[in-house]
């Protein structure tokens, strides 16, 4: 359910472009899957706007972004993966804010951000 007040536009192109003909949770992951994955040009600067008991990053953190997490680790909610300790490590993308990225990968990140925030869920 919506939580807040939806916004048309943004609704009809989440809904044509990004989950059109997904049938259920899985079709409607992959389709985020997709998009993200074929929008966001990697890598990015981003930073940390919110706290998440899953992932050690800090609201304020500063992080580069190097890739979509696997398939396999995105079927409830969108991760990437980003620079760790000289290792990859993922983290949900809606603790993430693009600083330092090109315009449609800020857009991808604001329609993932208003799709979660609107309250929707896969399925």
């Amino acid at each position: 359910m919506p939580k807040g007040k939806p916004d048309e536009e943004w609704e009809e192109r989440i809904t044509m472009e990004i989950v059109v003909d997904a049938y259920g949770a899985e079709e409607q992951a992959m389709g985020w899957y997709y998009y993200l994955q074929d929008t966001m040009q990697f890598p990015f600067t981003a930073v940390c706007i919110s706290k998440r008991r899953i992932s050690p990053l800090k609201e304020g953190a500063t992080v580069e972004v190097v890739d979509m997490a696997p398939e396999n680790e995105c079927d409830r909610e969108m991760f990437v993966e980003i620079a760790w300790e000289g290792d990859t490590l993922a983290v949900p993308l809606i603790q993430l804010e693009a600083i330092e990225a090109d315009e449609k990968t800020q857009q991808a990140i604001a329609d993932w951000h208003y799709w979660v925030n609107q309250g929707y869920e896969f399925g």
